[in-house]
């Protein structure tokens, strides 16, 4: 008996269900002040206990019931995902999934190098791979842990050799912090097939001190970039695609900027998140997760998870960066914490 398609699933706007985010552990081996800063994630903090994050069985079987509600793209993130034991396990399972054209990983990069091949080899297709500045005192500091930056240039180049690619490169910009070091990141890896996407400064979660004047807005960042050297924009790949595309004037690359603060792209956004512990997000901003271990570990049928899934992501209604002001984020954060980046990736 072959396999029913996929349904489509959309939600009050519109908005099909066609990505999956699934974060496999909240810990981390950096300590970066925009998602888990050291002052609050200290030696004594506590993580969660084993038996409340899903099993790789249970990661697999919630990726089928997505798949078959028209999730087709699967991102593996953390915390950091590579700190999961037996992660290559868990890829081998997802890869072998009906319908998944895309699975790919997010990583700070540190322990790529020993693990990347292994992973190409049960299934990884790409990486993207943080680096935020190529400075090593800026990046020893932001990374909180006093790393440097050959370990992620290391990672990077035995993620080419492994053959995970196109391999981007994510940048996160705070004004005053990094931001006056992004043409040199930007013409460092300038002719090479790499894609350095620089990310604004977001106000995830409650715990990272956010303030709007630390968010350098991209055209602010592409003017610079032009300046040294001329960039053009291009058509995004796909609707949803949460990056803008810029080609160098001379063909010799591009880049991209994600935009969430100043120019948001919710309208498109057809991308839905499952923390550590099995709980589903259908925003980046939540502060509401619906949970699905719960129903799993007591019995619940496939179709009972799906029709759960369902009337979660036919009720989402969520447009948060469309809404952000500068009044709503003062609200917003005298009210409900919202989800920690940590929890279900960036």
């Amino acid at each position: 008996m072959t396999e029913s398609a996929p349904l489509s699933v959309r939600d009050v706007f519109g908005r099909l269900l066609q990505d999956l985010r699934i974060s496999v552990t909240d810990r981390c081996n950096f300590r970066c002040a925009y998602c888990m800063p050291a002052e609050i994630f200290g030696e004594r903090y506590e993580f969660l206990p084993r038996d409340q994050i899903l099993t790789f069985e249970e990661i697999e079987r919630l990726t089928r019931i997505f798949a078959g509600l028209g999730v087709t793209k699967i991102r593996i993130t953390g915390g950091e995902p590579l700190l999961r034991r037996d992660l290559p396990q868990l890829i081998r399972l997802l890869a072998a999934i009906p319908d998944i054209e895309d699975l790919t990983l997010t990583t700070n990069g540190y322990l790529l190098p020993s693990m990347a091949k292994e992973l190409r080899e049960a299934g990884l297709r790409r990486v993207t791979i943080s680096l935020d500045s190529l400075d090593d005192e800026t990046f020893r500091r932001m990374n909180g842990r006093g790393f440097g930056v050959d370990r992620v240039l290391e990672a990077i180049e035995a993620a080419e050799d492994a053959g995970l690619g196109p391999i981007k490169i994510n940048s996160v910009v705070q004004r005053g912090v990094n931001d006056h070091l992004m043409t040199d990141l930007a013409r460092y890896f300038k002719g090479t097939d790499k894609i350095v996407r620089f990310i604004e400064y977001m106000d995830v979660g409650t715990l990272n001190g956010w303030k709007l004047d630390d968010v350098v807005p991209s055209r602010e960042l592409a003017a610079r970039i032009n300046d040294v050297t001329p960039i053009a924009p291009i058509d995004r790949n796909y609707r949803s695609e949460t990056s803008s595309r810029y080609r160098y004037a001379d063909g010799t690359g591009e880049i991209g900027f994600i935009s969430s603060v100043s120019e948001p792209f919710c309208e498109d956004c057809t991308r839905a998140r499952l923390s550590t512990d099995g709980k589903l997000y259908t925003c980046l901003f939540t502060d509401n997760g619906h949970d699905l271990r719960g129903p799993l570990r007591a019995g619940a049928s496939d179709d009972d998870v799906r029709s759960l899934i369902t009337s979660v992501w036919e009720q989402r209604t969520d447009r948060y960066s469309e809404e952000r002001t500068n009044e709503t984020v003062s609200l917003a954060r005298e009210g409900p914490g919202r989800v920690e980046m940590y929890h279900i990736g960036g």
